[in-house]
């Protein structure tokens, strides 16, 4: 807790028979406002002086306060049980279900050299790591014992273009085999597009295949970043962008809904580049930038003194960015931020969008598992990366040897999923955020040794907890105009035309 927010309060003073379970955070930006969250992830953000009303337990009955906590269940007397209960079930809805992501990483081998590359990638000449048809199928036969009804096989490298005829017949594999699993199916390609060719496009664009890629900045910082012999990776990334982006127009689709993907990976050149980078995405026409920071995975290390950055920095260039989006929005520019996007519809609309690295219990083994060109099983990608590394942590199978249920019954799945509940985290517990949070428990273990880390250390915690304290103060401070693009940024609205429905199920 923040006790100095007790500052002119004696502890004798403080009366726990009326507010209801609570825990609160002074905003830093603000610090006349405290933001309170209860259990099931109700939230209001009050004045100081209100707040330690509220915490001597002397709100009086039928002010305008009292309204307000009683409305968002944090007093006592009233509090409605059922009511957070079924919120807290909203949240988890997501729980059971069964790995729904299925990452296949079909070759390591790549064209480009990224500075932090977190795939660790194979020269052009290693097809020793490429996934052999055996492979692939068999991971395609795992992949459709999923439990969960809704099925996405994401296609990752390396560069996936290089065995485009291995990711062909993994498409039409998958289609053959799901008569029978009856699976609603979507496939996704997340690619540099320097190996992209109208004749693949075609492909692609005929079994609706979702592609998605990364632009870092402007073409000096991306080309740095993102080397491509004898070309520029940007001039290359952005031609097919535009082109694809062209096809999906010639089809009719929605254009605010339908575009090429693509996020970035901050480095340190980009961080007081923030108005650039913003501006290059909308002159593209996404509709989203995801301000993604650097993850500790695969050569950022190596690379730390060239691309690393305080975190203190990465909030400071977030605010920026965000700022600047919302002040487009108000022109009438539809740019949203995607970690603002996904913390927002938990706070806002009291469901979890299911991002797999944002939630609670993460996703790793239990809402995404990951493949090896050799077959191995991790409980997620980044699991994936640090095996490449010399880290076994996280495998848990093999496609042509293990049993669907020895997987994701794993000792490790298990323990990832307990190390995910941010409610038994020490660091957490108090934390207002924790209803809306969420540390996939390999970035811990990565950075600090523990799948249960320590939070207060830990970069990641920093990004989320910075990037919260700004949305809140966003929520409690904001004209009525920002309030809307706000909530605006919670619609979901689903790519219909990706979803693979198979015969009989339409």
């Amino acid at each position: 807790m923040n006790l100095p927010i007790f500052h002119d309060v004696s502890l004798e003073a403080l009366d726990a028979r009326q507010p209801a379970f609570f825990r609160f955070r002074q905003l830093p930006m603000a610090p006349d406002k405290v933001v309170l969250s209860n259990l099931e992830g109700r939230w209001l953000v009050l004045d100081k002086a209100d707040f330690q009303t509220f915490a001597r337990g002397e709100v009086e009955e039928g002010s305008e306060l009292f309204t307000k906590l009683r409305q968002r269940n944090f007093l006592r007397a009233y509090y409605d049980v059922p009511a957070a209960a079924e919120m807290i079930r909203a949240r988890r809805e997501f729980v059971g279900a069964g790995p729904n992501l299925h990452i296949m990483v079909i070759t390591l081998r790549c064209n480009t050299t990224c500075v932090y590359c977190h795939a660790s990638r194979a020269n052009m000449d290693q097809v020793q790591t490429d996934m052999t048809k055996e492979i692939a199928e068999q991971s395609v036969d795992f992949i459709l014992q999923s439990t969960n009804p809704a099925v996405t096989i994401e296609f990752q490298g390396g560069e996936p273009l290089v065995r485009f005829d291995l990711l062909q017949h993994v498409v039409e594999y998958a289609h053959e085999k799901n008569e029978v699993a009856q699976k609603e199916l979507d496939f996704t390609l997340v690619t540099n597009l320097s190996l992209m060719d109208e004749k693949k496009l075609d492909w692609l664009i005929e079994n609706r295949v979702q592609i998605c890629t990364s632009i870092d900045g402007p073409q000096d910082v991306h080309d740095k970043q993102r080397k491509l012999p004898k070309a520029s990776a940007h001039g290359e990334a952005i031609k097919w962008m535009k082109r694809i982006d062209e096809r999906y127009r010639e089809m009719g689709l929605d254009e605010t809904l339908y575009h090429v993907e693509a996020l970035v990976t901050t480095t340190r050149p980009i961080l007081d580049r923030w108005k650039e980078l913003v501006d290059l995405y909308v002159d593209l026409g996404c509709r989203a930038l995801f301000l993604r920071p650097l993850d500790p995975f695969g050569w950022a290390e190596k690379t730390a003194r060239l691309i690393e950055y305080p975190r203190a920095e990465y909030i400071e260039y977030y605010r920026n960015a965000v700022d600047y989006m919302i002040e487009l929005n108000k022109q009438g520019v539809e740019i949203l931020e995607r970690y603002a996007a996904i913390f927002l519809t938990k706070i806002l609309s009291g469901v979890d969008p299911n991002f797999l690295d944002i939630r609670q219990p993460s996703g790793a083994g239990i809402g995404q598992l990951a493949y090896s060109y050799d077959g191995t099983i991790f409980t997620c990608d980044e699991g994936r990366m640090l095996h490449e590394s010399g880290d076994d942590t996280f495998a848990i199978g093999h496609v042509g040897t293990s049993k669907y249920r020895d997987v994701v019954g794993h000792e490790t799945v298990r323990a990832v999923v307990v190390a995910g509940q941010l409610e038994g985290q020490a660091d957490c517990v108090n934390c207002p955020y924790v209803p809306y949070c969420g540390i996939p428990p390999v970035h811990s273990h990565r950075i600090q040794g523990s799948l249960l880390g320590r939070m207060r250390e830990s970069s990641l915690c920093q990004v989320h907890k910075g990037i919260q304290d700004y949305l809140f103060e966003k929520l409690a401070t904001g004209d009525e105009e920002t309030l809307q693009i706000l909530e605006k940024w919670t619609t979901i609205r689903p790519r219909d035309h990706f979803v693979h429905v198979p015969a009989g199920a339409e």
